[in-house]
Parts: C-alpha cells; structure tokens; sequence
C-alpha cells in the first residue's frame, strides 16, 4: 500500500479526538443527542483548521446505525458500521462533497436540487456538503435560496467557506453559523507529540513549537510541514533541521542584538548584522522575530509565569529582562514593529534593519521634553518678533523680560535684567510674591510660566493708554493671572499720554458707563466715526446720501465734508491707526493660550525718547469734490445712483461693475438717456459687461433709449462704498452695545476681563 500523508492518516474520526474547536464540537453533539438538528449548517475558517473534517463527523452522526444495525442518531459514531467506514473511505453514496470552485454555475446546482428531491438509497439523511461555497454565482445562490429554506425532510446541508463576507445574506440567514478559530501553537505541539509517538519518530520539543509557529494555526499546514522535517532530517525532527527547513533565523543572532543594545555597543550591532547578511536571511523575518523575542523579555518582566518552560532561550530571555527597563522593552518592540513596515520603503532591506537598530540604539525613554529644555534667553524671544516698528519695540521688551523672569523664577534662581530693559522707561516695582498656601498646587514648569507671564503683560499691554489697571475682585489660587505676577512679571511701561500716578495711589478702574455724556479713557483721540474715510465719507457710517434711499430727493442736496482735524488731533489720530495696525497681529513671542482666557492682541507701548517712530503718512485721501444728488425728471429718476446700482438685477462682474462706478452725470434728451460713468479698473468693462449694464438699465428705464459712457478714474460715492459705510456703522453700533453692557461691565471689573477683539459681530440685517 502507498504511502498516507499525516494530514488524512491522523484526520479525527469522531468528536472527542478532534483539536481546538471544542465550541462547535458542543454545540453539534447537544443538538445531536436532543434531537434539535438544523436542516442547514455553514463551517467557516481558515484553511486546515477541520471544516471538512466536522462535516463527515456530522453526516457520520447523522446516519450511523451501530455496529448491530440498530442504532439511531447519535454524538459518538461507532466507526463500524457500513455508513461510517464508507463516509471514512469517501464511497458512501448519500453523501455528496461538492466543490463549488468548480461547480459553482447555475446548471450545476438545479442538478443537484434537481436529486435532493428523491429518496436516500441506503441511508437515514442525504447530505450535500458544498466546499468553498462563496465561489459559487448569484444565479446559483437564487436558485438554492428555495430549496435551502424549505428542503426535504431527508435532505441535509453543510457549506463550507473560507471568506463568508462574498455570501449573501439571504444564504446567511437560512443556515447555523460556525466560526471555527485557528489552532494556539500549545494545541499543535501536543497534537503533534501524539502523532509522533504513534508514528515512532523521535522529535525534540523546541523543533516542534518552530513547526507550531510556521503553521501559522493550521494543523494542516503543521502535519504537512512535519511530513517535510521527517523527509529532510531522515527520521529525527530536530531544531537544527527544522530550522534549516524553515529558513528561520538563529535565535541567538538576536539575543546578541539585545546584548549589543545593552551594552550600547553599535559597533558589535552592525557586526551582526553583516553576518546575518553573509548568511543571506530575512531581514523582515529577522524584525518579525526581535518582536517576539521582545514580547517574550516583556513577560519575563510583568509575568514571569506566562512563558513556557520549554522555550530554548527561556535563560537568555530572563537575563535580557534584567538588562534593559520596562519602558525601553515597550520602545524596541515599538520600534521594531515600525521598522518591519517601513522596510518597504528603504532603500534595500540591509537599510532599513540597519536603521531599526541604529534607531534603538539612539532613543531611550524619558530623554528629551519641554520639561529639560531651558527657557529661552530675552535677546532670543525678542528676535522672534516680527519687524512691526518702534511701536511694538516697547511691548516686545516688557513680555520678554516677564518670560524671563518667570523662567528664572521657576528654575529657583534670580531673574536678571534684559540689557534692552536699561533703555526701557522705568516700571512700577514687582509685587513681592506671597507664601504659598500648604496643599497648594505643584509648582509650574518654566515653559508654563514663562507663558503666563506673557499672557499677563499682553493683557497689560492691550490696554489703552491711561487706563488704569482693574483689580480682581479675588482670583482663585493657582490660577494662570496669580502664577504670573508671582513669576515676577513687570508692570507695562507708562503711556506719555496719561500722567503717571504712584503705584500705592492707583485707583480701582470704574465701571465703563452707557450714558453718552459719559467720557471713557480712550475718548482722548478723535474715535475712528469722527474721521473721514478714504474716499471722503464720514466714518460713523451715515450714508452719503442726504436722504433714505426711499425717499423723494431734494434738488441739490449736497455733503459737506468734515474740516480739518487740528495738528494735536491729528498726532492722536496717528497713534490711533498705528495702534489698530498693531491690533491685527498676535505678538510672536505668545506661544501658547491658557484654556480659560483669551489673548488681546498687544498694542504698542510707547517708545522711548531716544527712539524715533518711523514716519508714516496715515492721512487719509479726501475726494476732490463734494457728492450731490440731482434728480432727472425727464425720466423720472431721483438721481440716486448708489441705490440704482445696488437693486439692478445683474450677477457676476457685470454686478461688481454696477457696484464700483460712479456716476458723474445723466443727461436726457429726445428720447434718450446718457449715463456717463466713472470705473475704477478697466478689467471690470470687459466681456460685455458694459452691455449687460445697459440692458439692465434699459429695463428700469424703458420709456427712453439708455446709453452709458464709461471712463477709468478713481471713484469715490458708489454703491459698494455705500455698503461698506453701512457695515461700519453696524459693527460701531455693536460693539458699543456690548461695551455698554452691564453685565460685561461687571465682568471687566471683577474679573479683569476683556471683550477680544474681532469677536463682536452684529446681527444681520
């Protein structure tokens, strides 16, 4: 007789000798003894794990008859009987074995529903088990789905899948569904110690649990690697032999590693790696290994009792756990699971498993981290700013030296001056830090304080000048405002334009109030309604128009311009637009936000004597003549031009076109309408734009024939502009109701609070 593979010769013959899938081995022998048996079954698994096996167990069950003949339905098949050695030699007729990879059209399924209706010839059930059923098409599924719900009384299915995600759930639903799970490496070795000993091969453990783990957890695979040990070692399966087999790598290769590791050794690293690449192994295999060595070292650490006894390296894996910290264990295993899928990536495998473990050898747990890195110098933080002028030059000293001090402070040892700070104007003197409390919190990190303070001084500096500083009413402790004046931070410097008081007499700041009588400290300069815009309009946001837009015009309704702003208003308006050009950036040296504040973006400190501000020509442009209305009654038109241009029903450029003119004059005469226009860009004329201005024109005006002239020049009173000097006066109005707010008010008062900038926006109109 030829020789029988182990895989069949071993193949388990009933429940109690089959491995590793005792749940469905329960399931199957409860319903078989309480007579509770589906009409459809589906086995799904990984190859090699006993799909086919349980299928012949159950249709062995199903019609074993004992070895008298008289037995019924059972859990253990007798294996005597004609129906169970017939189902082991694969000739009994009532049992049909389909592989669906090859039958898997719908011609080939009616055949076989087309022989499920008759009778079994010689057996209790007829059963049809379909392998790798998922190869089967939507045509042959649709023409089961009947016969699988409701099937003859003496018809059983079994299917069987490797991917049950491609069976439609039509399918699903009408079977009892079985996971079985892959084989643990301990459920082959001692399956395998079993076979080994009945076959009378001698075999050394360790070589066993290499087989194990090439399995892959299919005791297929297993018995058929182990047919190849016997073939290629002559008899013996020894370590030595399996592993020459395999190609797996030495263990001791990467015990030597985690020696060189330890020893921070890189020169011996690189000599075994050239010699494993002498030997030519696999360098992902090599990482994939290191991995479970590591995992192994981890146990060793945490739970000594999780690792086999029989393991070959069990000596080396309890030294190296002595050798290296858990942390760095969790950070090579980390580093070696990265590197095996990036050594796709590198430029060959020898470089990408040599960096892996240049890699190692360079990290090390708890190195590095804000917390050890020294906080940076004045002169550093100051160069970070960006180049804004003298006016931020003031700002930028007063947050770098409550960085520093608060750094210094933090480390314990005395902050130093700034060498910028002996040309600042002279600060108020520190408040001297209190005691902390017992049980306070820990002590805060130079980074951290070193950004309160920073966050301290912009709130100083965001003030406006003359303002005097709010007291809270009691800050809790611990907070970011106290770590920051116990870090030492300076007081702003003293604006030129308020008198500087002593620092014992400074006043509590009152509550801003909402009558218009009322003066604030920043009505001192001319506010952004009282001064012109660039293209001559008044700021406050009143049109431009003398009138509604509604309503009938007066003839020769004309706008004064405001006069000229006298040469001290006009300095404090200067101040005032650097301070808004200021407002729009974030100091640089502002790292971070606290959670619970937010930032105003600083305005400049005053610059001292010695330092000149640049000079910069803010004088707004004025139009070179006065805006007026004059009806044209020939037509019927108001002459309001603005509101013409913003109700055409015109998109696009053509719209921008009508939005961004000015009208310079409309003449009508015999029938005809002239409206010559003044455009600011002559992109805006193009692709017949000009024309569609017209038509929609034509439209208003359809008594007369309408005509436009167009120029470029500057434009001053458009609808655009109209617009924008209507959201103006909408955001002022605003942000004076929330000024004027009495619970803001409160809030500023107590708490040292603060509207941010740029949040106030007003409600849509």
């Amino acid at each position: 007789m030829s020789y029988q593979v182990l895989a069949r010769k071993y193949r388990p013959r009933n429940f109690e000798t089959l491995v590793g899938q005792e749940h469905v081995v329960r399931a199957l022998t409860h319903a078989l003894r309480t007579g509770r048996l589906h009409h459809a079954y589906l086995f799904t698994g990984t190859r090699g794990v006993g799909k086919t096996t349980l299928s012949r167990i159950l249709a062995k069950s199903l019609n074993c008859v004992g070895p008298d003949g008289q037995g019924g339905i059972t859990a253990e098949p007798c294996g005597q009987c004609e129906p169970c050695r017939a189902i082991d030699a694969g000739r009994f007729v009532d049992y049909v074995e389909m592989d669906a990879a090859s039958n898997r059209g719908v011609d080939e399924m009616a055949q076989l529903l087309e022989q499920a209706v008759y009778a079994p010839s010689n057996a209790r059930f007829k059963v049809y088990m379909i392998d790798e059923v998922h190869m089967l098409t939507n045509h042959a599924f649709n023409a089961m789905l009947k016969t699988l719900e409701e099937p003859p009384e003496h018809v059983k299915f079994i299917l069987a899948t490797t991917d049950p995600q491609k069976i439609p759930v039509t399918v699903l639903s009408r079977c009892l569904q079985f996971n079985l799970k892959q084989m643990p490496p301990g459920h082959i070795v001692s399956h395998l110690d079993n076979i080994l000993g009945q076959e009378g091969v001698s075999f050394e453990q360790p070589a066993l649990r290499l087989l194990a783990q090439g399995a892959h957890g299919s005791m297929r695979d297993a018995l058929s690697l182990t047919d190849q040990a016997i073939a290629y070692a002559a008899g013996a399966v020894t370590l030595d032999a399996v592993q020459g087999m395999l190609g797996a790598l030495d263990q001791s290769y990467l015990v030597r590693l985690l020696d060189a590791l330890a020893n921070q050794d890189g020169a011996d690293l690189m000599a075994v790696a050239d010699e494993m690449a002498s030997r030519s192994l696999s360098y992902n295999g090599a990482l994939q290994d290191l991995g479970t060595l590591l995992h192994r070292v981890a146990l060793a650490q945490t739970v000594p009792t999780a690792l086999p006894d029989d393991l070959p390296e069990l000596a080396d894996i309890q030294r190296l756990a002595t050798l290296f910290d858990p942390q760095e264990v969790q950070l090579f295993y980390q580093i070696a699971v990265l590197g095996r899928n990036e050594i796709g990536l590198a430029p060959d495998e020898y470089a990408g498993f040599t960096m892996t473990l240049l890699r190692m050898l360079a990290f090390r747990p708890g190195q590095g981290g804000a917390e050890q890195v020294a906080a940076p110098a004045p002169a550093a933080l100051a160069r970070s700013m960006p180049a804004g002028g003298a006016a931020n030059a003031g700002a930028g000293r007063a947050a770098a030296a409550a960085a520093a001090a608060a750094a210094q402070s933090a480390h314990g040892r005395p902050a130093a001056p700034p060498a910028a700070a002996a040309h600042a104007p002279a600060a108020a003197p520190a408040p001297v830090p209190t005691p902390a409390p017992a049980g306070a919190a820990p002590a805060m990190t130079s980074a951290r304080a070193a950004i309160n303070a920073a966050l301290e001084a912009a709130r100083a500096a965001a003030r406006a000048p003359g303002q005097p500083k709010r007291t809270p009413a009691g800050p809790p402790a611990g907070s970011a405002d106290s770590a920051g004046v116990a870090a030492g931070a300076p007081a702003p410097a003293p604006q030129p334009s308020a008198a500087p008081a002593p620092a014992h007499a400074a006043p509590a700041a009152p509550v801003r109030p909402s009558a218009p009588a009322a003066s604030a400290p920043w009505d001192s300069a001319p506010s952004a309604a009282a001064r012109p815009q660039a293209d001559g309009r008044p700021a406050d946001g009143r049109s431009m128009q003398p009138q509604a837009m509604g309503r009938a015009p007066q003839p020769q309704a004309q706008y004064q311009p405001q006069p000229q702003a006298q040469p001290h208003a006009a300095a404090a308006y200067d101040r005032a637009g650097e301070q808004a050009l200021a407002d729009d950036d974030v100091p640089a040296w502002v790292t971070g936000f606290s959670d619970d504040s937010a930032v105003a973006a600083a305005a400049p400190a005053e610059a001292p004597a010695a330092l000149s501000p640049p000079v910069r020509n803010t004088a707004p442009a004025r139009a070179p003549h006065a805006y007026v209305i004059t009806p044209v009654p020939a037509i019927g038109w108001d002459g309001n031009w603005p509101a013409l241009a913003a109700g055409l029903p015109l998109r696009g450029v053509s719209q921008q076109l009508a939005l961004q003119t000015e009208l310079i004059e409309c003449v009508a005469d015999a029938g005809a309408a002239t409206f010559r226009l003044r455009v600011p860009v002559d992109t805006l004329r193009a692709s017949g734009n000009s024309e569609k201005l017209c038509a929609a024109l034509q439209e208003c005006f359809p008594a007369v024939r309408v005509n436009i002239d167009t120029e470029i020049g500057p434009v001053w009173y458009t609808a655009s502009a109209e617009a924008k000097a209507r959201r103006e006066r909408l955001q002022q109005e605003a942000e004076a109701a929330v000024e004027a707010d009495p619970f803001v008010q409160s809030m500023a008062q107590t708490f040292d609070a603060f509207v941010v900038p740029g949040s106030v926006r007003p409600i849509a109109t």
